[in-house]
């Protein structure tokens, strides 16, 4: 019994981890139609700068994830502005293979900029703790309590004021939306700049647990969008609750299955919940 408590909790630390990165997915694929494949270097990047202002200039580590999240959602508006908002008239293979590009192009400035190390970051919630017959380090408690903030606060950021009335509106009808006033091009880069920031936090939250390298996004963002299919395409309660299932499923799979096949537990999943509903647990819109 303690073995099973100990993976439902390692399952909640996973599953919140991959929530925000498939939450950052989500909106911008609700909004605008794009699978945005450059989201796992956006992932990436969260995790260098982070480390980078705490190793190179001594930073607190909030501070130091507070310049994250600013960044990259400041480089998520970069590439709405000047990549994706000029194809959103092309055919749509264009912004796919922009992403792809991007994707790319930022992963190559990591190692040029970093290396192709393995960075290790350090956190002040490293202190291992015992309750119960539970072990576990306050970095992870730290993941949960702050993934369900944040979550919390962007739900009730979508939910109770204008601006994000806006955005969902606008993942509902983006002519609807521009006919009753809507700045869609404004909209659009809020939306990748929240998209980044909830990258930069996931990052930052995880990295301390994980390893911070060039190739970091990869296997997160392939995971990301496994969630968001198995939740509903541009459903918000859909990524949030496919990330859980995913994080609940690995960390069970590796335990009482192996651990060499957790990471293919992702797609069995998949492959599973789709054949069962193909729209996936939530249909679009219901937010």
């Amino acid at each position: 019994m303690e073995i099973l408590i100990q993976q439902l909790f390692n399952g909640l630390t996973i599953g919140s981890v991959y929530s925000l990165v498939a939450l950052g997915l989500t909106l911008v694929y609700g909004i605008l139609h794009i699978p945005n494949f450059a989201h796992g270097a956006l992932y990436m990047l969260g995790g260098y700068i982070t480390l980078s202002m705490m190793t190179l200039y001594g930073v607190n580590y909030w501070i130091a994830m507070f310049v994250s999240i600013i960044v990259v959602g400041l480089l998520g508006v970069l590439l709405e502005r000047f990549v994706f908002r000029l194809l959103r008239e092309a055919p749509p293979l264009h912004d796919k293979i922009a992403a792809i590009g991007i994707l790319l192009f930022l992963e190559a400035f990591a190692q040029f900029v970093w290396g192709a190390d393995f960075h290790t970051m350090t956190s002040p919630y490293g202190q291992v703790v015992n309750i119960l017959g539970l072990t576990f380090t306050l970095q992870r408690l730290l993941i949960i309590v702050s993934a369900i903030a944040v979550m919390v606060l962007l739900y009730l950021f979508l939910k109770k004021t204008y601006t994000g009335s806006t955005i969902i509106a606008m993942s509902q009808s983006r002519e609807g939306a521009s006919l009753v006033g809507i700045n869609i091009n404004k909209v659009a880069m809020l939306t990748f700049m929240i998209s980044g920031g909830l990258a930069a936090i996931a990052s930052s939250l995880a990295s301390p647990i994980n390893l911070v390298f060039p190739g970091m996004g990869h296997l997160v963002i392939l995971k990301a969008f496994v969630i968001i299919i198995l939740g509903g395409m541009g459903s918000i309660p859909g990524a949030i609750v496919g990330g859980y299932i995913l994080g609940f499923s690995e960390s069970l799979g590796a335990t009482y299955i192996s651990n060499d096949y957790k990471d293919i537990i992702a797609f069995i999943l998949l492959v599973i919940i789709l054949t069962v509903k193909p729209t996936g647990l939530f249909a679009k819109g219901e937010r």
